[in-house]
């Protein structure tokens, strides 16, 4: 067994987190007793202080629902535009018109060289 045991990075992350919540609570704690001293009873003063709390959390979650959403619409925008079939519509196609078969555009035109009339 080693004289001085090693502290891993979860167990001093973990510390660092309960410092700073414990920094978190002391301040609170200190807010409520400034609230008080200003003639504030300790109750409403802990009762601010929650909707404070509440306040922070929801803009959080309006600002994450907002940010998840122009997320999704611009996936859906990039998808669809990766997925159109716009190009091929443009291009000529091989098919049986009104001058008989050959490469014909959207708008009927034939493009291919040759009289419809040869055999």
């Amino acid at each position: 067994m080693k004289a001085t045991p090693t502290i891993t990075k979860t167990e001093r992350a973990g510390r660092w987190l309960g410092r700073m919540w414990h920094g978190v609570a002391r301040r609170e704690t200190r807010a409520i007793h400034w609230l008080a001293a200003k003639g504030l009873p300790a109750g409403v003063g802990r009762l601010l202080l929650w909707g404070l709390k509440f306040g922070v959390l929801g803009a959080l979650m309006i600002t994450g629902f907002w940010i998840v959403g122009f997320l999704l619409v611009g996936t859906l925008v990039v998808w669809a535009a990766l997925n159109s079939n716009d190009a091929s519509e443009a291009e000529p196609e091989w098919r049986e018109g009104h001058s008989g078969f050959g490469l014909y555009d959207k708008n009927e035109w034939r493009h291919d060289m040759g009289d419809p009339d040869d055999p």
